[in-house]
């Protein structure tokens, strides 16, 4: 091993509204808040952190014109009941059921997947 994970860092135009947003889907909490940056996570583990990025162009996905480069997939135990909490917090659906996962937009405009758990 040479390291371990410590944080993967998403840019959006608001880091604290995007931290809010996984945090809340995530049960995760906000360990620390610089208005440009924004780190959730909780004991012992690693964090997702938030960017400021004002000029940021969200993905487009499926078109490749303005490509993804990172999603996060997060494994859940009823997907009907996760994408109306989801869908309740601000994301929106991009793409219904395909083999198992269902791919939406964060607020900010990210891809992320709820995947069966």
């Amino acid at each position: 091993m040479i390291g371990r994970l410590d944080t993967v860092v998403l840019d959006c135009p608001d880091p604290r509204a995007a931290a809010d947003f996984y945090a809340a889907v995530l049960g995760l909490e906000v360990v620390n808040d610089d208005g440009d940056w924004v780190d959730i996570g909780g004991p012992g583990g690693p964090r997702l952190s938030f960017q400021l990025a004002p000029d940021l162009v969200a993905p487009t996905w499926p078109d490749p014109t303005v490509p993804q480069q990172l999603h996060l997939d997060i494994a859940v135990e009823d997907i009907s009941e996760a994408q109306d909490r989801v869908l309740g917090l601000g994301a929106r659906l991009i793409s219904d059921d395909h083999d198992g996962f269902r791919v939406y937009a964060d607020p900010a405009g990210h891809p992320f997947c709820l995947t069966y758990g």
